[in-house]
């Protein structure tokens, strides 16, 4: 197991709900253990000022202001996230494109089986929720629709 190996496996256990993992080969042992996301810090000045400070890890700017136009497009299984039928094919949908009920998405591999996921209601791509290539997990949101 090499450097890129160990980084592949941080990143993909960050992107599950998995909060601990070990693993031993060999000559290495390896343990993962992930801490929260958010942070509360209560800051006292001099002047008796107290400040509060708040950290996370990963902030998501919110493209759409009314959450209710909105549908949640999940994933139907865990496995791994295509955006397009092939590695230089074209992605199905980009942030913009217009959708109706029917097209083609994205593709989810499982067990060696491509899924392809089609849209359920006519809208617009507001927001792609998962990266190509990564691994989600079942019910993970994936798309934003803007309908």
């Amino acid at each position: 197991m090499n450097i890129k190996d160990i980084k592949e496996l941080i990143l993909t256990i960050d992107r599950t709900s998995i909060n601990k993992f070990d693993i031993e080969l060999d000559n290495l042992k390896l343990s993962i253990e992930k801490g929260e996301g958010v942070q509360k810090k209560v800051v006292t000045q001099d002047d008796d000022v107290k400040e509060e400070v708040y950290t996370q890890a990963f902030e998501k700017e919110e493209n759409v202001k009314n959450e209710e136009d909105l549908h949640i497009v999940n994933a139907p299984l865990m496995g791994t996230f295509y955006r397009a039928s092939s590695p230089d094919a074209p992605p199905y949908v980009n942030i913009g494109s217009k959708v109706k009920k029917g097209d083609k998405l994205c593709i989810l591999e499982a067990m060696k089986l491509m899924n392809e996921i089609e849209c359920e209601v006519e809208g617009e791509i507001v927001e792609i929720l998962a990266e190509n290539e990564e691994l989600v997990e079942y019910a993970q949101p994936l798309f934003k629709i803007k309908i």
